[in-house]
């Protein structure tokens, strides 16, 4: 099987390379390289291709001749300000709209797996004891700056508990990123429906793992914090460090993308660990992990207003619809990262 890894030089795109590779596929991996300062290390084999997935010649000789895609291409993380928006749109919108449309004039109709996120939730699912489910509207700054960071009732104003979300919640992107990621999937899937082809949308929980890249505001927070660890630092985290996560290892969620690509599910599918944790949960495991010496983490009580309260997800579907579980325990994957290398 010939597969084309957009992205693939990338953090989670590289791992899939990996096993792809070891399963004895052909690979063709398309990669900007803008976000390396090195040369990435690929198998022996694969076909990379240092261009950007914008190039319409580029992309239509990249696409000849593949049986799937795995899109992993994107600009990714919250980033820093409205002052993204033009490069998220050029990068996640008109970057999967250049490699569908490449495919549509190859006439591809085989199978495609695009890399999606949590974040098209929003907030999580939310439960209250009067109202059952609900959906809180977006935190206010005032409520933020006062440090009440758990969303309310939006009915009665009572507290709410979380509960695990599952793919038939409705989009509702908080921010820039989240709104880019949303429009991928639907574009994805107009794909499928004029195509006939098979088309799954992974919502990545949040990912970490070896070979993340370090010391950017577009990274995950673990890459944040283990940065910090690296550099002496304190692992800074914000609010009060309540905000509940789904934690789920880098191979593992290669490793749900093969699975993927080997199925024919078509929608969308939660990868997540299935083991809820607290971010400062995760910060207190990292620290340990890192050594004696390092520093404590620092709750800080900062915030950013695009960011969710909780997001915990449901991995029932996943395992049901193409045989994934996670693999990688909390402890074992935050004992690994704690020392693996960053990517620069």
């Amino acid at each position: 099987m010939r597969v084309l890894v957009t992205g693939g030089a990338g953090f989670i795109g590289g791992h899939v390379v990996d096993l792809l590779v070891d399963r004895g596929a052909d690979v063709v991996v398309v990669d900007s390289l803008v976000a390396h300062d090195e040369s990435p290390v690929l198998p022996s084999g694969v076909d990379l291709r240092t261009v950007d997935i914008n190039d319409e010649d580029a992309m239509a000789r990249a696409v000849d001749g593949v049986d799937a895609v795995c899109h992993q291409a994107a600009r990714v993380g919250l980033g820093v300000d409205l002052d993204d928006v033009r490069a998220y749109v050029a990068d996640n919108d008109l970057g999967t709209a250049t490699l569908l449309r490449a495919l549509w004039r190859r006439r591809f109709a085989g199978r495609l797996v695009v890399a999606s996120s949590m974040v098209v939730y929003g907030e999580g699912r939310y439960t209250c004891e009067t109202h059952a489910d609900t959906r809180p509207g977006p935190r206010s700054a005032a409520d933020l700056d006062a440090g009440r960071f758990d969303p309310p009732c939006p009915q009665c104003g009572a507290a709410l508990s979380w509960a695990r979300i599952d793919e038939d919640a409705p989009a509702d992107p908080r921010n820039v990123y989240a709104a880019t990621k949303v429009h991928t999937e639907h574009l994805a899937s107009v794909y499928a429906r004029e195509t006939g082809a098979a088309v799954c949308a992974l919502r990545y929980h949040n990912v970490y793992g070896p070979r993340m890249p370090r010391d950017t505001p577009y990274a995950g927070v673990a890459s944040l914090f283990r940065s910090a660890l690296e550099a002496g630092s304190a692992p800074k985290v914000f609010e009060d460090g309540g905000q509940m996560r789904d934690f789920v290892h880098v191979r593992d969620v290669a490793r749900a993308n093969v699975l993927a690509l080997e199925s024919s599910w078509t929608g969308a599918l939660n990868v997540a660990s299935g083991q809820p944790h607290s971010v400062l949960d995760m910060a207190q495991a990292l620290c340990a992990a890192f050594g004696a010496d390092a520093p404590a983490a620092q709750v800080t009580g900062e915030y950013r207003l695009g960011d969710v309260r909780h997001v915990v997800a449901s991995p029932q579907r996943a395992a049901e619809a193409i045989g994934f579980e996670a693999e990688i325990g909390f402890a074992e994957g935050i004992a690994e990262f704690a020392r693996a290398p960053l990517r620069r």
